[in-house]
């Protein structure tokens, strides 16, 4: 499935988009590389010292001091298929003869070491469904998985093994990072065991209606680094071996468009999910959109209810029924302009402001409603289930 770009959309396109959701494009039709056989791990052989320094550069340095913390993971999951039916059969007693078929599936990733006793960081996606987890170090040890929660708003998982001592990676601050350094990719893309490419980052900050997706509640690094099927859930690394970035996505059809999550956006969903196996999600329950004239002049057009007197904005076009926002009273129509005092330029700030809110805690938000300024005190809850 292809991502497609959302910027310039029109109203009846609107109606479609999740509130105040961000979401992603998992590598794979089932989250990581699909494969009908487990492919055998070879560790990778060990280069001669005195080979390794005519040839060293920042590269094989990384991959020398790093990819030994970078795993492999095999997940297998059961599913239904439908079974082979006589038609005939069939129209005369109907379809309960022939009931779904199951047929269990194998899938590969990426993910790396976080804790010397056995805490793996990778994409939910994943170990989606997964009903046996595997992890395989570069030398070959094997060990039993136990995912020990995922997160699919942000598509953050922590697997956990029995073991000690085990090789870790150093995290960066990726607050810090800047467009156009060296980024590096260490995973097992198409089940090619430890594989290495090398690029740059492309981009930072980039949200979802920027990439065209709507279900994740993030910002991306992007990156012109190959990334592959199989990917999933492996490091993006800086030039000094750090992890920036948990890869996990492309644009179908693209070449040197993938999307990885900052480090520090993915360690802080880690540390939830180890301390509680869950992630709190603020929610507030509207569907927004970010004025433009020519939006501005379809929505005064329609039948949506409510007429827009202003050519820029975040405009709200949905509010959901029983949600945080109803209770506080905003309507479709209400241009927010300032959230706890900040003014709001974009979507983003107010979806980032959102998240930043402990659950209990309130905002304070204020919108033009018709011309005139109303200040309104709103409690986010927790994400709903099926929002996730």
């Amino acid at each position: 499935m292809e991502l497609k770009k959302l910027r310039g959309e029109t109203i009846k396109q609107i109606s479609k988009q999740p509130a105040l959701y961000l979401g992603i494009l998992i590598i794979g039709s089932a989250g990581c590389d699909s494969l009908g056989r487990d492919t055998q791990v070879q560790p990778l052989p060990t280069q001669p010292v005195a080979n390794l320094q005519n040839n060293a550069n920042f590269v094989t340095e990384v991959v020398q001091e790093v990819g030994s913390a970078v795993v492999r993971i095999n997940a297998t999951r059961t599913v239904e298929v439908p079974a082979a039916s006589n038609p005939l059969i069939e129209r005369f007693f109907g379809e309960e003869l022939f009931p779904p078929e199951q047929r269990v599936q194998q899938g590969i990733g990426s993910g790396f070491i976080i804790s010397q006793d056995g805490h793996i960081l990778t994409n939910a996606h994943v170990v989606e469904d997964a009903d046996e987890v595997s992890v395989v170090l570069r030398d070959g040890r094997r060990f039993a998985g136990k995912v020990l929660g995922a997160d699919p708003v942000t598509d953050v998982a922590v697997i956990d093994v029995e073991g000690a001592n085990l090789p870790v990676v150093e995290l960066a601050d990726s607050d810090n990072i800047v467009v156009g350094q060296w980024a590096i990719a260490i995973g097992n893309p198409l089940g090619l065991n430890n594989t290495v490419t090398q690029g740059i980052i492309s981009a930072i900050g980039r949200s979802g209606s920027d990439i065209g997706v709507n279900d994740k509640r993030l910002d991306f690094l992007q990156t012109d680094t190959a990334i592959n099927p199989g990917n999933s859930g492996g490091p993006l690394l800086n030039a000094q071996g750090e992890v920036v970035g948990v890869n996990t996505a492309i644009i179908g059809g693209a070449q040197g468009l993938g999307f990885a999550i900052p480090v520090n956006t993915a360690q802080r969903i880690a540390n939830q999910l180890i301390t509680t196996g869950r992630v709190e999600h603020p929610y507030i329950g509207v569907r927004l959109i970010e004025l433009t004239p020519e939006i501005q002049q379809e929505i005064n057009q329609s039948n949506l209810g409510f007429k827009v007197e202003r050519e820029q904005g975040v405009l709200i076009v949905e509010v959901a029924p029983n949600s945080p926002a109803a209770r506080a009273g905003l309507r479709p129509g209400d241009i927010i302009t300032q959230i706890n005092g900040v003014e709001i330029q974009n979507a983003d700030q107010v979806q980032d402001s959102v998240e930043a809110t402990d659950l209990g805690k309130t905002l304070q938000i204020t919108v033009n409603r018709n011309g005139l300024p109303q200040e309104l005190t709103l409690q986010p809850e927790q994400l709903p289930t099926a929002s996730r």
